[in-house]
């Protein structure tokens, strides 16, 4: 069965940090690029940051650039985000999706991340 599944969310303040996880299981998880979503309410969902599968490039939303860093380790089939500086603006429910040429894309169930004083 294939599970993404999101974990590190929670309640910080202005100008801390949070580390997210995404674990993956049931496919070949080295295989797929993975990417962070976030979906502030009210607002369509947005592409955060992307990492390929062996890891050896990244791309970030302006939004996050120098404040996030996307990493995988796939030994433990895992990618996260390290999010600093975190703004209010910041706030959002937060989707990791696995993504393959010509494979179904997998998408976690997301986890809140709440930035407030």
């Amino acid at each position: 069965q294939v599970r993404l599944v999101e974990s590190g969310g929670g309640l910080v303040q202005p100008g801390g940090s949070l580390r997210l996880s995404c674990a993956a299981s049931g496919f070949t998880f080295s295989s797929y690029a993975a990417t962070w979503y976030r979906q502030a309410p009210g607002k369509e969902r947005e592409l955060v940051a992307t990492i390929t599968s062996a890891g050896g490039t990244t791309n970030y939303a302006d939004s996050v650039k120098g404040r996030f860093t996307i990493s995988r380790d796939n030994t433990k089939n895992t990618v996260y985000l390290q999010m600093n500086s975190l703004k209010p603006e910041d706030t959002a429910v937060y989707y990791c999706k696995a993504i393959r040429p010509l494979r179904p894309d997998y998408w976690g169930q997301g986890t809140q991340v709440t930035v407030s004083s």
